[in-house]
């Protein structure tokens, strides 16, 4: 049986100690109004794996998502806006320095970012 969580005095549990680098999943749960109303947690996010980029205070953390585990069509979804990304920045480098770029600059790829409120991970 899961461990009931430490709650702070004001109620909240204390955030797991996460540090850029650490590896961790998005927690599964049903998703409450309040996601709703503030954009913080969606259904597609259950499960997820990635690593730890930045933390923004206690509740928000930007974590890198791991593609390969991202379901057909965010993989797909993913893909296209790579590739948008990439047309649009062909179209503002000129003849000249587009010479200049190397095939990895020319086919860069691009991260699948999540901003997550801190108590929806666990450590992977």
């Amino acid at each position: 049986m899961p461990k009931a969580p430490v709650l702070r005095l004001d109620g909240y549990p204390i955030p797991m100690k996460l540090s850029e680098g650490d590896r961790v999943r998005i927690k599964t749960r049903e998703v409450t109004e309040d996601d709703r109303k503030t954009n913080r947690y969606f259904d597609h996010m259950a499960g997820l794996t990635g690593s730890v980029q930045n933390i923004y205070g206690e509740k928000e953390v930007a974590v890198r998502i791991e593609v390969e585990c991202l379901s057909k069509h965010s993989k797909d979804v993913h893909k296209e806006a790579t590739n948008r990304m990439r047309a649009k920045f062909m179209d503002t480098v000129s003849e000249i320095q587009r010479k200049e770029l190397t095939k990895e600059e020319l086919e860069f790829d691009t991260h699948f970012m999540l901003l997550v409120d801190s108590n929806d991970l666990e450590k992977a």
